[in-house]
């Protein structure tokens, strides 16, 4: 498991911070960053990495982990979108017939692992 760089208090604080509208870069990148770590602490693995530019990756779920090139399970959001799903205010079907999830592989389906908090 990755060191975490972002403490609970400072993660909360963040997605709280968020949540009542405060979009700042620095709030956004803080909140993302946080729940990326969560999703990676609680469903721990490398066969699925996890993009959402330009604030940060991670790899989740057990199974084969890639270690060079493009990995073959891979899901990206924009920031906004990771947030909702992460936060359980956007619903994972209804944000892929929206258009919001870009995902590739077998294993890039996160349903049911969101949202984290």
């Amino acid at each position: 498991m990755a060191r975490r760089r972002i403490s609970h208090e400072d993660g909360r604080a963040a997605v709280g911070a968020w949540s009542r509208g405060q979009q700042d870069r620095r709030t956004l990148a803080a909140a993302v960053r946080y729940l990326l770590e969560e999703l990676s602490e609680r469903v721990p693995g490398g066969a699925v990495e996890v993009r959402v530019p330009p604030f940060g990756v991670t790899q989740c779920i057990a199974g084969m982990a890639h270690t060079r090139g493009t990995p073959p399970n891979v899901v990206e959001f924009s920031p906004a979108t990771w947030l909702e799903l992460a936060t359980g205010t956007l619903d994972w079907d209804q944000a892929r017939r929206e258009g919001r999830i870009s995902a590739s592989g077998t294993r890039a389906d996160l349903s049911a692992v969101l949202p984290i908090i």
